[in-house]
């Protein structure tokens, strides 16, 4: 199996904008849009990793709530844990 990086970009992106839930939509795909040509392949592999969770535990994560799962400790999390979102109208 050949690893394709813009074919999973591609996927990331589509589905980091593309939740069920508006307000998700927007944080992960600000927080996607701004991170996603930095990341080397181990980390958006963590990034998909990380689209798979529910949007309510991320949320509470990213909000520093309590969740359902435990959180990896990685690069990804704690870019995504520490991401400065501005929603702009």
């Amino acid at each position: 199996m050949s690893f394709n990086i813009e074919q999973l970009k591609k996927k990331i992106i589509y589905r980091s904008n593309y939740r069920g839930t508006k307000e998700m939509d927007k944080l992960l795909g600000a927080f996607t849009k701004r991170y996603i040509n930095e990341l080397d392949n181990d980390d958006l592999i963590d990034l998909e990793k990380l689209l798979d969770l529910d949007d309510n535990n991320l949320y509470n994560f990213f909000n520093g709530l309590t969740t359902d799962i435990k959180f990896e400790d990685n690069y990804i999390n704690k870019l995504f844990k520490n991401f400065e979102y501005r929603n702009k109208p």
